[in-house]
């Protein structure tokens, strides 16, 4: 435990995104509130990644009387706060946007400002290591016009 408060000390504030320990730590740190979520609120459709997650219910009510508690035990056992502009209560039919993409029922798409960064980062300095993971993520949605633009703004750069 020593290792991880030198680590998490070592930054200004929190850990670094996309730093391999940070998602260990999100995992170990946030495991209490996974149990809480499953045993006490005894939430039946909950999806995290990191600090980021959703709940899924067809019970609207259900879904606005979770939140005050959610907010308490975060702040009582983890030191954290619910970011008060990204609590949302959607229907699946409007779309979900979870972790850089809207998810539907039957597919998802890249959200916007998640594709224009992608083509912003491709047109500024692609390379073929950084067009190669791009296309990997599009493989995970409905993205056939989003990968053309990718593929242009590319090879457009290279000529």
């Amino acid at each position: 435990m020593l290792l991880l408060q030198e680590i998490v000390e070592s930054f200004p504030h929190g850990l670094p995104l996309g730093n391999l320990t940070s998602q260990l730590f999100a995992n170990v740190y946030m495991n209490i509130f996974d149990q809480w979520v499953k045993h006490s609120l005894k939430a039946k459709y909950y999806i995290r990644y990191a600090d980021d997650f959703v709940f899924f219910s067809s019970d609207r009510a259900w879904l606005q009387n979770i939140i005050p508690s959610v907010h308490k035990f975060l702040l009582e056992h983890l030191k954290l706060t619910l970011h008060p502009n990204k609590i949302f209560l959607k229907t699946i039919t409007s779309g979900v946007d979870f972790l850089g993409w809207v998810h539907f029922s039957k597919y998802r798409i890249l959200r916007e400002t998640t594709k224009n960064r992608m083509l912003r980062r491709i047109k500024n300095m692609p390379t073929h290591e950084s067009l190669q993971s791009y296309l990997g993520l599009l493989k995970h949605g409905h993205t056939q016009k989003v990968k053309q633009e990718v593929l242009g703004q590319y090879w457009l750069w290279k000529l």
